[in-house]
């Protein structure tokens, strides 16, 4: 029986690297049938919004989703289809596995890390307002309910998963009642989880000590704006954006998207990396309890990458996206 998923090809670069990892999850012989919706700037374009209500009600119709890069407007515009689509869907957990591809040239070798970031609230849900001409206020909004629904979530996505270490990330010393809502939730939690060691960071200090020692981390708790900037950061540490996917994760619904931007700057000329949008697609096909299609395609992506052959440029190749889309077929 085919598995119906909602596709998101959005826009920019979103089309070309959304094609090949269609083409690749084809390969693995996996039947879905997709079900294209349009989002963003090419939705806007067409019918005056940017997060058509058509595409919620495929997602929550068929409940997992596979989402291409979406151009946000910077200062201007529409607001974030990515905050959107986590609001209207309550997709609370942003999951996002680190760890080094083989091949790829990084900070750091060895990496194993995973970051949850609370996705819903925080300054990142974008609550502003003007209060008078020249000042904005911002408001960042901390919740017991959500911190406590994150706080569960890291400790037995830790549980599932073996892993031992669970650090909390924030800046109670300076935002000592939200932040510090945050640390009791999930201190409350963590008393839950006798297995499981548990410890704290502030946020300035753990990102000293990420590009520093990475590799005494495990699995990192973050709410949503601090989340945000160190899954980046640890992206960078393995290769980039480009080589790390992601989940957005709630009680209902999932949608797997690519971390990266549109780079509309080279879109159309096949020249982006789809590794990232595929990892997030391994990641959605163990959601959907298609496993061995999952790992096929990783042990396609390794041999792929350590032959050192077909590389796309921001690896230093010269290969296209399809091009590099056709070798990961070839060794499925």
């Amino acid at each position: 029986m085919a598995h119906a998923i909602t596709l998101v090809p959005g826009d920019g670069i979103g089309p070309e690297v959304t094609d090949a990892v269609v083409r690749i999850i084809g390969a693995t012989g996996v039947s879905i049938d997709w079900e294209p919706h349009a989002a963003g700037l090419l939705a806007f374009e067409r019918s005056g919004e940017s997060l058509p209500a058509t595409l919620i009600d495929s997602i929550r119709r068929n409940t997992v989703a596979l989402k291409g890069p979406v151009t946000t407007p910077i200062g201007q515009g529409f607001t974030s289809v990515n905050v959107g689509l986590r609001k209207a869907l309550d997709l609370y957990a942003n999951l996002r596995p680190v760890s080094n591809l083989p091949g790829v040239d990084a900070r750091f070798q060895g990496l194993d890390l995973v970051i949850v970031r609370e996705n819903t609230e925080d300054l990142y849900a974008g609550l502003e307002h003007e209060v008078v001409p020249g000042v904005v206020e911002s408001l960042k909004i901390i919740t017991e309910k959500a911190s406590t629904r994150i706080a569960h979530f890291a400790f037995q996505h830790a549980r599932r998963h073996g892993r031992t270490r669970v650090t909390a990330i924030h800046k109670a010393n300076i935002m000592k009642l939200g932040d510090g809502l945050f640390l009791e939730s999930i201190r409350r939690v963590a008393r839950e989880y006798g297995e499981i060691t548990y410890d704290e960071r502030i946020v300035d200090a753990a990102c000293m000590h990420l590009v520093m020692n990475p590799g005494q981390f495990d699995v990192l708790l973050l709410p949503n704006l601090y989340g945000d900037i160190v899954s980046d950061l640890c992206a960078g540490l393995v290769g980039g954006l480009g080589v790390v996917g992601a989940a957005n994760l709630g009680a209902e619904c999932a949608v797997f998207e690519a971390v990266h931007g549109s780079a509309p700057d080279i879109a159309g000329r096949q020249i982006a990396n789809p590794t990232a949008l595929l990892l997030s697609a391994v990641m959605m096909l163990r959601h959907i309890d298609e496993g061995n299609a999952a790992d096929r395609i990783m042990q396609a992506v390794r041999a792929v990458l350590s032959a050192r052959r077909v590389r796309t440029r921001d690896l230093g190749g010269t290969a296209s996206t399809s091009e590099f889309a056709d070798a990961v077929c070839r060794a499925i």
